[in-house]
């Protein structure tokens, strides 16, 4: 079962928040422990400080009359949790809090010998936890057999050799404190989660909404639809990115279909004008019996046409070919200056090979890429191309020259020119421009497209510059080769 989309980004977003509130909540329960924790300690230490203070140093040792002061707590004089206690050097208690068990409690966990530097914890019997913690009070760091000696000749009641003051408070307060914490962090963090639970569905769906309508949309678009257009949000982000995208994939697939659809429509009507004229003049022949002359004029018609029919299934063969299929196996390192001086002389015999010259620039050598028979195909493409479209008697240059890493190879005439609108349409099958048109000249308009799809299959290119009366210049660009073999 598949997952829509707006549930996976809740999911996504719910997993999320539940981390961060656990995170958070852990982190402040941690955090109020360790504080509320310190904050006993240090009311234990000052009320061993209040005690310590209430004792007095004599001649005789430390003296303990509680009777004459009063003692102040603070805050834990209001509460029951408390206990202290004081004892002699022997363990004797001498006062306290008066609080029975809790005092006793106190007095057996300070003669158990713990540590008395820090706060402790203990367990009593009901299972309550407790911070308890004493101090040892003497007059001075003697020997021990010196503070001996003191606590035998002490007899007062009021005077010890030392004095022992024990204190402890009760964490249950503490401990109740952190169970509401933790109560209201699970409360606030479900209902947060929860809210985030309808909302957050709520936000996604409404986000992805117009993803929605375009997927609706893109579903009603038929093969035979291809002017239609998916809706573009308004939102600037990266849905209206995406829509933007697809309508211009779907442009350039209406472009391309209705460039193989205008294609196929021109190659049909090129395929059978010939095969008319065919048709006609063998069912002309067939009427009656005719001399042998005639049959011959005939079959020299229908060979002619023939001919014509040929030339046209093979560059409608070659262009309708993929571009992966472009003939790019089979190239060779081509040195272009000895191969246009071999084309140039066997161009003696065309009725213009008067007209051609031939410019060969000094900083060769010109290596390229290329098959040689489809290279002298394209050539010949851009030469039929020029004498067409160009008078005789004017001069048709072939210039050869470098220009960074590339070799341009240009055929420039004096013929007609080509307006600027016309010019990204040349190279299309079966574009005839309007001065072809009204002039007459004849051709197929096939030999740009067929030159501009070879220069691309030897990784080229061919730029178009014209002036309209004074003529056009066909420039093929080609990368230039650094290698030292090539063929003529």
């Amino acid at each position: 079962m598949t997952m829509r989309l707006s549930t996976r980004l809740s999911l996504f977003f719910l997993g999320a928040l539940g981390l961060v509130l656990v995170g958070f909540s852990a982190s402040l329960y941690v955090l109020a422990s360790k504080y509320l924790h310190r904050q006993a300690d240090e009311r234990l230490e000052g009320a061993l400080n209040t005690l310590v203070a209430a004792a007095e140093f004599g001649p005789e040792g430390v003296e303990w009359e509680p009777k004459e002061r009063s003692l102040s707590f603070g805050r834990l004089d209001n509460e029951d949790q408390f206990s202290w206690i004081v004892c002699d050097s022997h363990g004797r208690q001498l006062d306290g809090s008066a609080t029975g068990n809790l005092d006793q409690f106190l007095h057996d966990w300070m003669l158990s010998g713990s540590s008395s530097r820090r706060p402790q914890s203990a367990m009593d019997r009901r299972g309550r936890t407790w911070r308890m913690m004493y101090r040892r009070l003497e007059p001075s760091r003697g020997s021990r057999r010196e503070t001996a000696e003191r606590e035998e000749q002490t007899t007062s009641d009021d005077k010890h050799a030392a004095l022992v003051f024990g204190a402890g408070i009760s964490l249950e307060g503490v401990e109740r404190t952190l169970q509401s914490l933790a109560g209201v962090l699970v409360v606030l963090s479900l209902g947060i989660w929860t809210l985030a639970l309808g909302f957050g569905r709520r936000l996604s769906c409404r986000a992805l909404r117009p993803l929605t309508h375009m997927a609706q949309a893109a579903q009603a678009i038929d093969g035979d639809e291809l002017d239609r257009r998916l809706p573009i949000p308004q939102s600037g982000d990266e849905l209206a990115e995406l829509g933007l995208s697809f309508n211009a994939l779907l442009d350039r697939l209406s472009e391309s279909f209705e460039r193989q659809r205008r294609f196929t429509g021109d190659a049909s009507h090129q395929l059978r004008t010939p095969l008319t004229a065919m048709l006609g003049q063998v069912d002309l022949a067939l009427r009656r019996e005719r001399p042998p002359a005639e049959y011959e004029r005939v079959l020299t018609l229908v060979q002619r046409q023939a001919g014509h029919l040929r030339q046209i299934v093979e560059a409608l063969l070659f262009l309708s070919r993929a571009d992966q299929e472009a003939l790019r196996p089979d190239l060779a390192t081509i040195e272009l200056s000895a191969w246009l001086t071999d084309q140039f002389r066997f161009e003696n015999d065309d009725h213009r090979a008067s007209d051609l010259r031939l410019e060969i620039g000094a900083d060769g050598p010109f290596l390229v890429r290329a098959h040689p028979a489809l290279l002298s195909e394209l050539l010949n493409n851009l030469l039929d191309n020029a004498t067409k479209y160009s008078e005789p008697g004017t001069p048709i240059v072939v210039r050869l020259n470098r220009e960074f890493h590339c070799v341009l190879l240009s055929v420039e005439d004096q013929g007609v020119g080509i307006i600027d609108e016309e010019i990204p349409l040349i190279f299309e099958p079966f574009y005839r421009s309007r001065e072809t048109r009204n002039r007459g000249i004849g051709g197929l308009g096939l030999g740009l497209s067929v030159a501009d799809r070879l220069a691309h299959s030897f990784g080229g290119s061919i730029e178009v510059r014209s002036e309209v009366r004074r003529g056009s210049c066909f420039t093929m660009r080609f990368p230039a080769e650094s290698g030292t073999h090539a063929h003529a």
